[in-house]
């Protein structure tokens, strides 16, 4: 991928996870309703505190994003945490949002690790 359109991905998903972040932060009762019975059985403690500490972890995440700092491991931990929403949450009406945020992160991650790395995870080369 070409630098311009690395960076417009990278800024799009760090707007992204920080806008979750706060609106979380914000509602997180809300948000919480999204899980499932089954996931929120799985919660050893209660929703809000849970919700207030996937908010801070989107914030993180899309701070790192924005900064440009551990880009493949942000993008990592970005889209293993969309993957388990998907799972928690089911199909619902933002489903294909997620699916779109996750195949974003995913291909952040992969297109910005070091090409000595990414060939031998995928082996991957220009």
């Amino acid at each position: 991928m070409k630098k311009i359109p690395l960076h417009i991905l990278r800024i799009g998903l760090a707007v992204t996870f920080l806008w979750i972040g706060v609106l979380i932060i914000m509602q997180p009762a809300m948000w919480g309703s999204y899980m499932q019975p089954w996931a929120e059985k799985l919660i050893p403690f209660a929703m809000e505190p849970m919700m207030l500490s996937v908010g801070v972890l989107d914030l993180v995440i899309g701070a790192l994003l924005a900064l440009g700092v551990v880009i493949p491991l942000a993008a990592a931990v970005g889209a293993l945490h969309v993957f388990f929403v998907l799972v928690v949450s089911g199909i619902t009406d933002i489903t294909v949002r997620d699916i779109a945020i996750l195949a974003a992160a995913l291909a952040l991650m992969m297109e910005s690790l070091p090409e000595p790395i990414a060939y031998k995870l995928f082996h991957y080369h220009e």
